[in-house]
């Protein structure tokens, strides 16, 4: 969110890890979240936009599944293994080494102004998928 608000874009992994964790880990409409990016981003075009956070959402003509959640802490090891990403856009937690740049709240000493998680992923997920289910009737 850093980098779309100083530069006017962001990486795709993470508008889509983004996406999904507001939508699904948070549970906030999609529009609310389209919204914000159309308000921000420099690229914003409105069927792009509108389609894929849909997409994320699992909703839409040419939507992801509903249960493809992301894992923002298994996106960040796999798609920024060294933490250059974080450490860039991130920078109190640029001291980290790499095994916990995208846990920092398992380092023996939190980064210090670095918030806590707000969401567990596993409970989130599973909150998420229980409020799809109750939406099949």
């Amino acid at each position: 969110m850093r980098e779309l608000w100083a530069t006017g874009a962001m990486h795709n992994r993470a508008r889509m890890i983004t996406a999904s964790f507001l939508i699904k880990h948070l549970l906030i409409d999609w529009r609310a979240g389209a919204a914000w990016f159309w308000d921000t981003l420099l690229d914003a075009d409105l069927a792009n936009n509108s389609a894929s956070w849909q997409w994320v959402a699992g909703s839409g003509a040419d939507a992801a599944p509903y249960f493809r959640i992301f894992n923002p802490v298994s996106q960040g090891e796999r798609y920024d293994a060294d933490g250059a990403y974080v450490r860039r856009w991130v920078p109190e937690l640029a001291q980290l080494p790499d095994k916990l740049i995208h846990r920092p709240w398992e380092a023996a000493r939190a980064p210090a102004g670095y918030p806590a998680p707000i969401v567990e992923h596993a409970a989130a997920r599973q909150r998420a998928l229980a409020a799809f289910a109750s939406l099949s009737g």
